[in-house]
């Protein structure tokens, strides 16, 4: 049974990319296909133990970008030499899962990415050893959701792919059929 909407690429997992990775590492059971389980989006802000206007703007345009609410991070511990509280509520992080993931990935992809200047391809070797990638960009305004006009700070993200793939070379081969950009 299929939804009324499936997002483009959670399409083209059903129905292309299952079938490639079947070929090219030769699963016994479909159980042991790997896949996309979540995107966790992070952004760390400095600057807001300074200013506490500074995060509500991050949480705003993060919340833009993700399509979801996002979770404040705050402070473990205080640190006197950064004037940092603990408590202190410091970046947000948001997970997605499902439709939402998809489409976000699809939109880092194809729009966002190829928007950061001098752009070469993504670093192939910031996977962790387990299946998951990780990347950061250094401005939220590569995403079309943000209107450059009404940022007062560009911040940067860091953005992890977790996948299901036992290892990194799995997990590589996943990415590259959603068409990540890796560089050679």
């Amino acid at each position: 049974m299929s939804k009324a909407y499936e997002p483009r690429l959670a399409a083209k997992y059903r129905n292309e990319i299952k079938a490639v990775m079947q070929e090219k590492f030769s699963y016994t059971s479909p159980m042991q296909m790997p896949y996309i389980e979540k995107v966790v989006l992070n952004m760390g802000v400095g600057a807001a133990v300074g200013d506490s206007k500074k995060i509500k703007s991050a949480i705003a345009d993060m919340q833009a970008i993700a399509g979801q609410k996002p979770v404040p991070t705050v402070a473990k511990k205080s640190i006197a030499g950064f004037k940092l509280r603990d408590g202190m509520t410091i970046g947000c992080k948001v997970t997605l899962r499902g439709d939402r993931m998809y489409e976000f990935l699809d939109r880092l992809v194809n729009v966002a990415l190829p928007r950061v200047r001098d752009f070469r391809g993504l670093n192939g070797k910031s996977f962790d050893g387990n299946g998951n990638y990780a990347m950061g960009l250094k401005d939220q305004t590569v995403f079309p959701e943000i209107d450059y006009d009404q940022i007062d700070q560009i911040w940067g993200m860091d953005i992890v792919v977790a996948t299901s793939a036992p290892n990194d070379e799995q997990a590589k081969a996943l990415l590259a059929e959603f068409d990540f950009p890796f560089r050679n």
